[in-house]
């Protein structure tokens, strides 16, 4: 099947739950794309009915606590029309110009998926520094050639259905496009803690994989080569975060020094005070992944259990005075 006139052969993939608040902006920025998918998972909220005012397909998922996630399910389920897909959050924005710039990199038959960074917005301002800029993300790729890596993560409770930290594993050759998709998120603070309690969930059972030694750092890449997959390391931004993390994992103090980093040495403080509330709570973040990580240590590798039963005091039986 081809393309709508004047639509971009492209099929778009929105997962969602309850996220009336995002999606009309989300949308509205997808409006060239030749078919949109919003991929939902039984939301309570408008989310539904303003996806298909928008004319987007909605399909609902049904997560089993295992695998795959959301983002998978679908590049496995969807019909789609075309053979490239744009994966894209509800808080986030396709600009004019990095759809004019998709138009002429899905023509170029040498690759088969496309890095795409990220502005993120924090307090109604682009957070510039503090290590968030770039932030490359694999969302455009052919979708029968990626798919996402398994963390071995998914039997984690609270963390949701949806992939959020995992990275496409692609076959072929990845090019990087030039213009910014724009990650803009409507919702309250509330909204951003809520996220990133969840979020510490997963990366503390990630943080004791890594201590455990049962990670796989060539998840995303699979040279044999020990020479060929350090220059990966070095060249491929999500190789090189994936290496850094692995030895994050081992440091002290790893609260305050997230803060000294974000907020000092990547020049967070230029962002202003959005820059440092930013900062402080990711120091934050990191003090809950490392209380998280104490827990799953402590019981066993798993969350909210208790090493032993625990057995309640028998009560002494009342013996009357016989004075």
């Amino acid at each position: 099947m081809t393309a709508t006139p004047s639509k971009i052969p492209v099929s778009v993939l929105i997962p969602a739950k309850n996220e009336e608040a995002n999606l009309p902006a989300c949308l509205e920025s997808v409006a060239l794309a030749d078919e949109v998918f919003v991929v939902d998972s039984q939301s309570s909220d408008r989310s539904v009915e303003i996806a298909e005012s928008y004319g987007a397909k909605v399909v609902q998922f049904y997560f089993n606590g295992s695998w795959p996630k959301k983002k998978n399910w679908g590049l496995d389920n969807l019909p789609f029309h075309n053979e490239w897909v744009l994966i894209v959050d509800c808080d986030e924005r396709i600009t004019p110009e990095l759809w004019e710039e998709i138009a002429a990199a899905i023509q170029n038959p040498d690759y088969n998926g496309y890095y795409v960074n990220r502005r993120v917005f924090f307090l109604g301002q682009w957070i510039r520094y503090g290590g968030r800029y770039p932030d490359w993300n694999l969302r455009l790729l052919k979708h029968e050639k990626g798919r996402y890596e398994n963390l071995k993560t998914e039997d984690v409770p609270n963390t949701g259905d949806n992939e959020v930290h995992e990275h496409v594993i692609l076959k072929g050759q990845v090019g990087y496009l030039k213009n910014d998709m724009l990650h803009i998120d409507f919702r309250d603070i509330y909204q951003w803690l809520e996220r990133h309690n969840r979020y510490s969930n997963w990366e503390a059972r990630l943080y004791l994989n890594f201590l455990s030694g049962k990670d796989d750092l060539e998840t995303i890449n699979d040279e044999s080569d020990r020479f060929k997959r350090l220059l990966t390391i070095i060249r491929n931004p999500v190789q090189r975060k994936r290496f850094l993390r692995k030895v994050w994992v081992w440091l002290p103090f790893k609260p305050a020094l997230r803060f000294m980093i974000t907020y000092i040495f990547q020049l967070g403080f230029l962002d202003g005070r959005p820059g440092y509330i930013y900062a402080r709570l990711m120091s934050q973040y990191e003090y809950q992944i490392g209380i998280k990580l104490y827990e799953l240590q402590r019981f066993g590798g798993q969350l909210n259990t208790s090493p032993t039963p625990i057995t309640p005091p028998q009560a002494v039986p009342h013996v009357p005075n016989s004075n």
